[in-house]
């Protein structure tokens, strides 16, 4: 549905309130508008959820569900539930060890079904639950040892690449990505997810001095491109048109989303970037040609990251949003924008987010561009804390009247 002018707005309203015969006998509720208000609950390092490993399976699940009965009190519409969060499993999956997040020790049962339980209270609350996985990251270490001994990284050391002392598997691989969208679809095809949802990480952040070692998959792979970043990029494009169309086929409805790091390339670099200087661009640095996936229509929906307040000089919020607005005019790919809801009230953080009503402001100003379509808040643990009430003025400014979900 379209926005309405206030004009318009104001005007049917009060039609509503002029009674009628038929209507003093049976009001016709207003249907709710359709706009993504969604917040990410990330359960790497116990991020958001569990707020620890270990628990009992009735401590997590009232965790979880606490987490869900505050997205509904917010007037939220979707929650996006990390489940792969280092190339292990919230379910039971025939691929990967469960995760080591929920007991403390990858590989062991919790004694439950976390993904399969999100999705039924999810949908019992009248939320939507989009899978968030990540495709390449093994661990945030760097021995393999420490892994545990049936998991396939072990199995197949050669599909591993340390980097930054890290654990990744190598995109370049074709066996490798047939296997990270085997494992991640399993998901989909148990459990009746509303999305398929991928994070900002493809070929990793870069790191000072190290160098991401794919030799040996660029000598046999990449003959066919004029550079080593043109093959890398082909990799990641692959892997997001394969997904794309194993969802479509596993279970028909369900969507496909990204939500990338906000900076596409900087307008220094390529006349068709935004008027940014980020100290990273993601397809030079990872690879990742997010622009190409919505011209395209690759996706069905994008969450670049905006993690900017408005008027910061090397990457400005009103600006990030005009960009991929533009970039998303015409295309069949819904544009949310990803909010940094975790900065608000941070001291760490500058004055513009010790301001209440800076993402506030975030959510006024997307009114200017129709192809805006909602936004989504990282994450879950500010979502609860809202340490200076910057969630609690979004509400109050933009979410009096609930909303569903974009389709």
């Amino acid at each position: 549905m379209g926005r309405v002018s206030r004009r318009a707005f104001a005007a049917a309203t009060f039609a509503a309130l002029t009674p009628t015969p038929r209507a003093a006998a049976a009001p016709r509720r207003r249907a709710a508008a359709a706009e993504m208000r969604g917040v990410w609950v990330a359960t790497v390092a116990n991020r958001d959820w569990p707020s620890r490993p270990g628990l009992t399976a009735a401590a997590q699940r009232a965790e979880l569900t606490a987490h869900l009965d505050r997205a509904v009190r917010s007037r939220l519409n979707t929650v996006i539930l990390q489940v792969r969060p280092t190339a292990d499993a919230l379910w039971p999956s025939p691929y990967e060890p469960w995760s080591h997040c929920l007991t403390g020790t990858q590989g062991r049962s919790p004694g439950w079904d976390p993904l399969g339980t999100a999705v039924e209270e999810a949908h019992a609350r009248g939320l939507e639950l989009h899978a968030w996985f990540n495709p390449y990251r093994i661990a945030g270490h760097a021995d393999p040892a420490r892994l545990v001994a049936s998991h396939p990284a072990r199995r197949r050391p050669d599909w591993v690449v340390e980097y930054g002392g890290k654990l990744y598997y190598n995109p370049g691989l074709p066996e490798v990505r047939a296997f990270v969208r085997d494992a991640m679809l399993d998901a989909v095809e148990r459990y009746p997810v509303d999305a398929v949802h991928f994070d900002d990480y493809f070929y990793p952040y870069p790191v000072a001095g190290r160098t991401f070692d794919d030799d040996a998959a660029y000598a046999r792979y990449g003959g066919g491109f004029a550079s080593r970043a043109d093959w890398r990029r082909d990799n990641i494009d692959r892997l997001v048109r394969e997904t794309a169309a194993r969802v479509g086929e596993i279970r028909p409805g369900t969507r496909f989303g990204i939500s990338p790091f906000g900076v596409w390339r900087n307008a220094a670099t390529d006349p068709r970037g935004s008027a940014t200087r980020a100290g990273v661009q993601t397809y030079d640095d990872l690879y990742a040609d997010t622009r190409k996936w919505v011209r395209e229509g690759l996706l069905d929906y994008i969450v670049p990251q905006l993690y900017w307040h408005i008027g910061l000089p090397v990457a400005d919020y009103a600006e990030l949003l005009r960009w991929w607005a533009e970039v998303a005019r015409g295309s069949r790919t819904k544009l949310y924008a990803g909010e940094a809801l975790y900065k608000a009230g941070d001291p760490a953080q500058p004055a513009a987010w010790q301001d209440p009503a800076e993402l506030s402001r975030h959510l006024a100003l997307a009114k200017g561009h129709a192809q805006v379509r909602g936004h989504v808040f990282f994450a879950a643990k500010d979502l609860a804390a809202d340490r200076i009430g910057a969630m609690a003025r979004v509400v109050a400014d933009h979410y009096r009247q609930p909303a569903r979900p974009p389709r």
